[in-house]
Protein backbone atom coordinates (compact mmCIF):
# COMPACT_ATOMS: atom_id res chain seq x y z
CA UNK A 1 0.00 0.00 0.00
CA UNK A 2 1.44 3.17 -0.81
CA UNK A 3 0.71 6.74 0.12
CA UNK A 4 0.88 10.13 -1.89
CA UNK A 5 1.75 13.02 -0.01
CA UNK A 6 2.07 15.22 -3.21
CA UNK A 7 -0.51 15.84 -5.77
CA UNK A 8 0.19 13.87 -8.79
CA UNK A 9 -0.22 16.80 -11.09
CA UNK A 10 0.89 20.01 -10.55
CA UNK A 11 0.01 23.92 -11.42
CA UNK A 12 0.55 24.75 -15.30
CA UNK A 13 0.62 21.11 -15.80
CA UNK A 14 -1.52 18.29 -16.80
CA UNK A 15 0.58 15.80 -16.70
CA UNK A 16 3.29 14.37 -14.52
CA UNK A 17 5.81 12.06 -16.72
CA UNK A 18 8.00 10.95 -13.35
CA UNK A 19 4.46 10.04 -11.20
CA UNK A 20 3.16 8.14 -14.53
CA UNK A 21 6.20 6.25 -14.59
CA UNK A 22 6.75 5.37 -10.93
CA UNK A 23 2.75 4.05 -10.79
CA UNK A 24 3.54 2.57 -14.17
CA UNK A 25 6.32 0.25 -12.98
CA UNK A 26 4.15 -0.69 -9.44
CA UNK A 27 1.93 -3.20 -11.94
CA UNK A 28 2.48 -5.58 -14.14
CA UNK A 29 0.58 -6.07 -17.81
CA UNK A 30 -3.06 -6.86 -17.06
CA UNK A 31 -2.85 -6.06 -13.34
CA UNK A 32 -4.95 -3.38 -11.84
CA UNK A 33 -4.37 -0.64 -9.11
CA UNK A 34 -7.11 1.23 -7.00
CA UNK A 35 -6.67 5.26 -6.28
CA UNK A 36 -8.72 6.00 -2.75
CA UNK A 37 -8.76 9.58 -3.04
CA UNK A 38 -10.00 10.79 0.85
CA UNK A 39 -11.48 14.16 -1.39
CA UNK A 40 -14.61 14.18 -2.92
CA UNK A 41 -14.87 14.27 -6.35
CA UNK A 42 -15.54 17.99 -6.57
CA UNK A 43 -12.52 19.03 -4.18
CA UNK A 44 -10.66 17.24 -6.51
CA UNK A 45 -12.23 18.96 -9.66
CA UNK A 46 -11.55 22.69 -7.66
CA UNK A 47 -7.94 21.46 -6.58
CA UNK A 48 -7.32 21.02 -10.38
CA UNK A 49 -9.37 24.12 -11.38
CA UNK A 50 -6.75 26.08 -9.45
CA UNK A 51 -3.77 24.22 -10.09
CA UNK A 52 -3.72 21.30 -7.43
CA UNK A 53 -3.23 18.04 -8.19
CA UNK A 54 -5.69 15.06 -9.44
CA UNK A 55 -4.95 12.07 -11.26
CA UNK A 56 -6.07 12.34 -15.14
CA UNK A 57 -7.76 9.04 -16.27
CA UNK A 58 -6.36 8.56 -18.95
CA UNK A 59 -2.46 9.09 -17.75
CA UNK A 60 -3.08 6.18 -15.27
CA UNK A 61 -5.04 2.95 -17.02
CA UNK A 62 -4.21 0.70 -15.13
CA UNK A 63 -5.67 2.35 -12.19
CA UNK A 64 -9.50 2.89 -10.86
CA UNK A 65 -10.17 5.97 -8.70
CA UNK A 66 -12.51 5.98 -5.64
CA UNK A 67 -13.50 9.05 -3.86
CA UNK A 68 -13.89 8.37 -0.07
CA UNK A 69 -14.84 12.04 1.42
CA UNK A 70 -12.76 12.38 5.25
CA UNK A 71 -13.20 15.55 6.62
CA UNK A 72 -10.27 16.49 8.20
CA UNK A 73 -9.76 20.44 8.96
CA UNK A 74 -12.70 22.82 10.72
CA UNK A 75 -15.33 20.30 10.23
CA UNK A 76 -13.81 17.82 12.02
CA UNK A 77 -12.66 19.91 14.95
CA UNK A 78 -15.89 21.43 15.26
CA UNK A 79 -17.67 18.08 15.76
CA UNK A 80 -15.12 17.05 18.47
CA UNK A 81 -16.17 20.22 20.44
CA UNK A 82 -19.66 19.27 19.91
CA UNK A 83 -19.40 16.09 21.29
CA UNK A 84 -17.08 17.29 24.18
CA UNK A 85 -19.52 19.77 24.97
CA UNK A 86 -22.53 17.35 25.08
CA UNK A 87 -20.50 14.97 27.25
CA UNK A 88 -19.64 17.60 29.90
CA UNK A 89 -23.05 18.70 30.40
CA UNK A 90 -25.43 16.80 33.55
CA UNK A 91 -28.33 18.85 33.09
CA UNK A 92 -29.38 16.97 29.42
CA UNK A 93 -32.47 14.51 28.94
CA UNK A 94 -31.97 11.48 27.61
CA UNK A 95 -34.05 12.96 24.39
CA UNK A 96 -31.73 15.95 24.19
CA UNK A 97 -28.36 13.67 25.05
CA UNK A 98 -29.14 11.73 21.87
CA UNK A 99 -30.05 14.87 19.59
CA UNK A 100 -26.59 16.53 20.82
CA UNK A 101 -24.49 12.97 20.35
CA UNK A 102 -26.35 12.65 16.42
CA UNK A 103 -25.90 16.43 15.58
CA UNK A 104 -21.90 16.00 16.20
CA UNK A 105 -21.61 13.53 14.19
CA UNK A 106 -18.67 12.18 15.25
CA UNK A 107 -19.76 8.74 15.28
CA UNK A 108 -20.58 8.68 11.43
CA UNK A 109 -16.67 10.04 11.25
CA UNK A 110 -15.51 7.10 13.19
CA UNK A 111 -17.72 4.72 10.41
CA UNK A 112 -16.40 7.07 7.27
CA UNK A 113 -12.99 6.21 8.40
CA UNK A 114 -13.62 2.53 9.50
CA UNK A 115 -15.18 1.98 5.96
CA UNK A 116 -12.57 3.46 4.14
CA UNK A 117 -9.86 1.22 5.21
CA UNK A 118 -11.56 -1.47 5.43
CA UNK A 119 -12.19 -0.59 1.69
CA UNK A 120 -8.55 0.09 1.30
CA UNK A 121 -7.87 -3.61 2.93
CA UNK A 122 -10.25 -5.43 0.89
CA UNK A 123 -8.37 -4.19 -2.02
CA UNK A 124 -5.04 -5.22 -0.77
CA UNK A 125 -6.78 -8.90 0.09
CA UNK A 126 -9.28 -9.42 -1.17
CA UNK A 127 -8.71 -8.22 -4.95
CA UNK A 128 -4.66 -8.67 -4.72
CA UNK A 129 -4.34 -5.20 -5.72
CA UNK A 130 -1.92 -2.35 -4.97
CA UNK A 131 -3.66 0.65 -3.93
CA UNK A 132 -2.52 4.30 -3.72
CA UNK A 133 -4.36 6.42 -0.64
CA UNK A 134 -4.07 10.14 -1.90
CA UNK A 135 -5.56 12.78 0.21
CA UNK A 136 -4.71 16.64 0.14
CA UNK A 137 -1.73 17.23 1.89
CA UNK A 138 -0.95 13.23 2.40
CA UNK A 139 -0.46 13.80 6.22
CA UNK A 140 -3.91 13.89 7.77
CA UNK A 141 -6.59 11.43 6.18
CA UNK A 142 -3.94 9.92 4.22
CA UNK A 143 -2.37 8.33 7.46
CA UNK A 144 -5.75 7.62 8.98
CA UNK A 145 -6.76 5.49 6.35
CA UNK A 146 -3.27 3.62 5.64
CA UNK A 147 -2.72 2.89 9.16
CA UNK A 148 -6.21 1.51 10.31
CA UNK A 149 -5.97 -0.50 6.93
CA UNK A 150 -2.61 -1.87 8.37
CA UNK A 151 -4.01 -2.72 11.97
CA UNK A 152 -7.08 -4.78 10.02
CA UNK A 153 -4.58 -6.61 7.73
CA UNK A 154 -1.58 -7.23 10.07
CA UNK A 155 -1.81 -9.33 13.31
CA UNK A 156 1.98 -7.95 14.26
CA UNK A 157 0.68 -4.19 13.71
CA UNK A 158 -1.92 -5.70 16.68
CA UNK A 159 0.60 -6.24 18.99
CA UNK A 160 1.96 -3.81 21.45
CA UNK A 161 5.50 -3.36 19.96
CA UNK A 162 4.08 -3.37 16.44
CA UNK A 163 1.77 -0.78 16.90
CA UNK A 164 4.23 1.56 18.48
CA UNK A 165 6.17 1.06 15.45
CA UNK A 166 2.77 1.64 13.42
CA UNK A 167 2.48 5.16 14.98
CA UNK A 168 6.10 5.57 14.24
CA UNK A 169 6.33 4.85 11.33
CA UNK A 170 2.93 6.25 9.60
CA UNK A 171 2.42 9.29 11.98
CA UNK A 172 5.30 10.55 13.32
CA UNK A 173 7.98 9.98 10.74
CA UNK A 174 5.52 10.39 7.41
CA UNK A 175 4.77 14.06 9.00
CA UNK A 176 1.86 14.50 10.46
CA UNK A 177 1.70 18.03 11.79
CA UNK A 178 1.08 16.99 15.56
CA UNK A 179 1.97 20.51 16.96
CA UNK A 180 -0.77 22.15 15.01
CA UNK A 181 -3.67 19.62 15.20
CA UNK A 182 -3.16 19.40 19.10
CA UNK A 183 -2.51 22.50 20.26
CA UNK A 184 -5.58 22.58 22.77
CA UNK A 185 -7.86 20.72 23.53
CA UNK A 186 -11.31 20.52 23.10
CA UNK A 187 -12.53 22.47 26.12
CA UNK A 188 -10.20 25.31 25.20
CA UNK A 189 -12.43 29.00 24.14
CA UNK A 190 -9.30 29.67 21.31
CA UNK A 191 -10.41 28.19 17.98
CA UNK A 192 -7.16 27.07 16.11
CA UNK A 193 -7.21 27.26 11.98
CA UNK A 194 -5.08 24.59 11.92
CA UNK A 195 -6.63 22.40 14.82
CA UNK A 196 -8.38 18.75 13.67
CA UNK A 197 -8.36 16.02 16.40
CA UNK A 198 -7.33 13.31 13.45
CA UNK A 199 -5.18 11.35 15.69
CA UNK A 200 -7.56 10.73 18.10
CA UNK A 201 -10.25 9.43 15.69
CA UNK A 202 -7.63 6.92 14.54
CA UNK A 203 -7.51 6.18 18.16
CA UNK A 204 -11.18 6.08 18.42
CA UNK A 205 -11.08 3.24 15.34
CA UNK A 206 -8.97 1.12 16.75
CA UNK A 207 -10.74 1.24 19.82
CA UNK A 208 -13.72 -0.02 17.83
CA UNK A 209 -11.35 -2.65 16.97
CA UNK A 210 -10.89 -3.20 19.86
CA UNK A 211 -14.38 -3.15 21.20
CA UNK A 212 -15.28 -6.07 18.69
CA UNK A 213 -12.25 -8.27 18.36
CA UNK A 214 -11.54 -7.88 22.75
CA UNK A 215 -9.03 -10.87 21.95
CA UNK A 216 -7.20 -9.60 19.10
CA UNK A 217 -5.27 -7.33 20.42
CA UNK A 218 -1.98 -7.32 22.85
CA UNK A 219 -2.85 -3.88 24.46
CA UNK A 220 -5.78 -2.26 25.69
CA UNK A 221 -7.98 0.73 26.82
CA UNK A 222 -5.75 2.42 28.81
CA UNK A 223 -2.88 2.42 26.18
CA UNK A 224 -4.95 4.30 23.60
CA UNK A 225 -5.86 6.62 26.36
CA UNK A 226 -2.31 7.57 27.39
CA UNK A 227 -1.40 8.09 23.57
CA UNK A 228 -4.35 10.95 23.41
CA UNK A 229 -3.12 12.24 26.60
CA UNK A 230 0.28 12.52 25.63
CA UNK A 231 -0.69 13.62 22.01
CA UNK A 232 -1.96 16.94 23.48
CA UNK A 233 0.17 17.36 26.49
CA UNK A 234 3.46 15.62 26.95
CA UNK A 235 6.42 15.21 29.20
CA UNK A 236 8.02 13.28 26.25
CA UNK A 237 9.07 14.18 23.45
CA UNK A 238 8.03 11.76 20.51
CA UNK A 239 4.44 13.82 19.46
CA UNK A 240 6.40 17.47 19.38
CA UNK A 241 6.77 19.67 16.53
CA UNK A 242 5.01 19.09 12.98
CA UNK A 243 7.15 16.78 11.24
CA UNK A 244 10.94 15.20 11.06
CA UNK A 245 12.96 18.55 9.93
CA UNK A 246 11.13 20.22 12.63
CA UNK A 247 12.54 17.84 15.45
CA UNK A 248 15.88 17.57 14.00
CA UNK A 249 16.13 21.35 14.25
CA UNK A 250 14.93 21.03 17.88
CA UNK A 251 17.18 18.35 18.55
CA UNK A 252 14.09 16.71 19.86
CA UNK A 253 15.72 13.53 20.87
CA UNK A 254 18.73 14.76 22.13
CA UNK A 255 16.81 16.64 24.38
CA UNK A 256 13.55 14.60 25.55
CA UNK A 257 13.00 11.25 26.91
CA UNK A 258 10.80 8.79 24.79
CA UNK A 259 7.37 7.94 25.09
CA UNK A 260 7.83 4.45 23.51
CA UNK A 261 11.10 3.68 26.24
CA UNK A 262 8.52 4.81 28.68
CA UNK A 263 5.72 2.51 28.30
CA UNK A 264 7.99 -0.85 27.38
CA UNK A 265 9.60 -0.25 31.24
CA UNK A 266 8.54 -3.90 32.29
CA UNK A 267 6.75 -1.86 35.55
CA UNK A 268 4.99 0.45 32.93
CA UNK A 269 4.31 -2.32 30.12
CA UNK A 270 2.41 -4.90 32.37
CA UNK A 271 -0.52 -2.13 32.35
CA UNK A 272 -1.20 -1.51 28.52
CA UNK A 273 -1.09 -5.09 28.10
CA UNK A 274 -4.89 -7.30 27.10
CA UNK A 275 -4.66 -10.30 29.58
CA UNK A 276 -7.08 -11.57 27.37
CA UNK A 277 -5.01 -11.07 24.29
CA UNK A 278 -4.37 -14.49 21.96
CA UNK A 279 -2.53 -14.14 18.79
CA UNK A 280 -4.83 -14.10 16.00
CA UNK A 281 -3.29 -14.53 12.66
CA UNK A 282 -6.31 -13.79 10.01
CA UNK A 283 -7.58 -10.04 8.95
CA UNK A 284 -10.10 -8.61 11.28
CA UNK A 285 -12.93 -7.40 9.17
CA UNK A 286 -14.54 -4.84 11.88
CA UNK A 287 -18.95 -4.26 11.00
CA UNK A 288 -19.43 -0.50 10.73
CA UNK A 289 -23.30 -0.75 10.59
CA UNK A 290 -24.66 1.84 12.74
CA UNK A 291 -25.67 -0.35 15.42
CA UNK A 292 -22.27 -1.55 15.69
CA UNK A 293 -19.90 2.17 16.28
CA UNK A 294 -20.62 2.91 19.75
CA UNK A 295 -19.57 6.29 21.71
CA UNK A 296 -16.04 5.72 23.27
CA UNK A 297 -16.93 5.99 27.01
CA UNK A 298 -13.71 4.98 28.77
CA UNK A 299 -12.25 8.53 26.77
CA UNK A 300 -15.54 11.15 26.46
CA UNK A 301 -17.17 9.91 29.27
CA UNK A 302 -14.12 9.53 32.12
CA UNK A 303 -14.50 13.33 33.35
CA UNK A 304 -17.69 12.74 34.88
CA UNK A 305 -18.23 8.70 35.86
CA UNK A 306 -15.83 6.94 37.74
CA UNK A 307 -13.68 4.17 37.06
CA UNK A 308 -13.16 2.87 39.72
CA UNK A 309 -15.38 -0.37 39.68
CA UNK A 310 -14.02 -0.69 35.73
CA UNK A 311 -10.80 -0.46 37.18
CA UNK A 312 -11.04 -2.98 39.48
CA UNK A 313 -13.22 -5.60 36.83
CA UNK A 314 -9.81 -5.34 35.18
CA UNK A 315 -7.63 -6.23 37.68
CA UNK A 316 -9.96 -9.18 38.73
CA UNK A 317 -9.82 -10.39 34.73
CA UNK A 318 -5.69 -10.04 34.86
CA UNK A 319 -6.02 -12.12 38.14
CA UNK A 320 -8.15 -14.57 36.42
CA UNK A 321 -6.20 -15.01 33.34
CA UNK A 322 -2.97 -15.58 35.44
CA UNK A 323 -4.50 -18.17 37.82
CA UNK A 324 -5.78 -20.05 34.57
Amino acid sequence: MLRSSQPLTGPNRRRCREDEKLLGTILDEGERGFIIDTRSAQAAKQARMSGGGTEPKSSYPQWRRLHRPLERGRPLQESFIKLVEACTDPSLSMDRWLSRLESSRWLGHVKAALSTACLAAQCLDREDSSVLVHGAEGTDTTLLVTALAQVILDPSCRTLEGFQGLLEREWIQAGHPFHLRCARSASSHARGKQEAPLFLLFLDCVWQLSRQFPFSLEFGEQLLLTLFDNAYASAYGTFLCNNEKERSLCKVKESTHSLWAWLNQPEEKQKYLNPLYSHNPLVIWPSVEPQSIQLWQGLFLRWIRPSQYLDEAWVEIQRLVEEN
